[in-house]
């Protein structure tokens, strides 16, 4: 689409857009990946659609539709767009919250600000966080990873074979790994060999 450009108030050159539709280059490269027809985008301007803003006005994406001539799914499209919603790839929300927040790995349910390491769910009655031993440092605590040494935590019944390990020589982050590639004839032997030590 040609452009010209004309002199603003301070002197500096604005471009300006030679279509009737009133959309920029991009804005109209956009609604025709998103699947719209040039005669879509010419009903568009006929219907009194002539910048992004305008979508605001027509809300969803049934009226669109029905404005344009489009199907429901490529209205829907230009509608999220030109709305804003989605984000990224996915097209679904981010939540962020604090560092502070546990939630319950039994229901998923979010804990009160009061909650203490080691409490029980106040929705499920389930240990919300469960406390784990650590095999390298032997401190203990809630998660994935031991707060002392950085640890991986294996499960509790593994962790006998995880000491174990760590006797053989094993660097830290090759023991969790280990175990989770262990058949259960490996672990059976490498249980008689825990067995053996007691």
């Amino acid at each position: 689409m040609p452009t010209k450009t004309k002199r603003g108030a301070s002197g500096t050159k604005k471009p300006t857009t030679s279509s009737s539709s009133g959309l920029s280059a991009l804005e109209r490269n956009i609604l025709l990946a998103k699947g719209m027809t040039e005669a879509a985008i010419k009903k568009m301007a006929a219907a009194g659609i002539r910048t992004r803003d305008d979508f605001r006005t027509v809300g969803d994406v049934a009226t669109l539709a029905e404005l344009v001539g489009a199907s429901a799914e490529v209205a829907g499209k230009v509608m999220t767009w030109a709305l804003g919603g989605g984000s990224g790839t996915t097209g679904g929300k981010v939540v962020i919250e604090g560092g502070d927040v546990v939630n319950c790995v039994a229901c998923g349910k979010r804990q009160p600000k009061d909650y203490k390491s080691g409490d029980l769910c106040v929705f499920c009655g389930k240990q919300a966080e469960p406390v784990f031993s650590c095999y390298w440092c032997g401190a203990s605590g809630p998660g994935k990873f031991c707060r002392s040494c950085g640890a991986l935590f294996v499960s509790p019944g593994e962790l006998e074979l995880a000491i174990l390990l760590k006797r053989d020589g094993l660097p830290k982050e090759e023991i969790p790994v280990r175990l989770g590639r262990l058949t259960p004839a490996e672990k059976e032997a490498l249980w008689g060999r825990v067995r053996s030590r007691r």
